[in-house]
């Protein structure tokens, strides 16, 4: 058994995860918090996240929001995949919008566990509402031993 403690087990996490993230890393995503259920991210909207209305291009901020609620649901250390989820867009991001994504956990219980991640940008603004379902596979670390990061 750890003798860490609950938050020293997500800060773990948090490191070992982002060392291997070569998504989050390709989209400027700065993690901010990890902690047992819960995460908090941002991602500033690039020229290159843009559809042909000038807006950020849904699927980034869906990103955005699924990369936070991996972090969520993976703070525990055990192994963690989405099994499904929703978004709804409910505002547009335009460039140079900074996108804060807080996650947290809604219930976890045996393998499944249920996340809600909210986005907004730098006015508070809610963007998107992100809903997902996750599966944890009992008895593996989402950090394998001996990741180096």
């Amino acid at each position: 058994m750890s003798d860490r403690t609950p938050d020293q087990i997500a800060e773990h996490v948090r490191h070992g995860m982002f060392a291997n993230d070569r998504a989050a890393r390709l989209l400027g995503i700065d993690i901010l918090e990890v902690a047992p259920g819960r995460s908090t991210m941002t991602m500033q909207v690039r020229d290159d996240m843009l559809n042909g209305h000038d807006l950020c291009h849904g699927g980034f901020i869906t990103t955005l929001a699924d990369t936070c609620f991996a972090y969520a649901c993976n703070s525990y250390d055990e192994l963690t995949v989405a099994s499904g989820f929703a978004v709804d867009i409910l505002a547009p991001a335009r460039l140079g919008d900074t996108l804060t994504a807080v996650g947290r956990e809604v219930m976890k219980g045996g393998r499944i566990g249920l996340y809600d991640v909210d986005v907004a940008n730098q006015r508070g603004e809610r963007v998107a509402l992100f809903r997902g379902r996750s599966y944890t596979m009992k008895g593996k670390p989402a950090v394998p031993p001996g990741r180096q990061f």
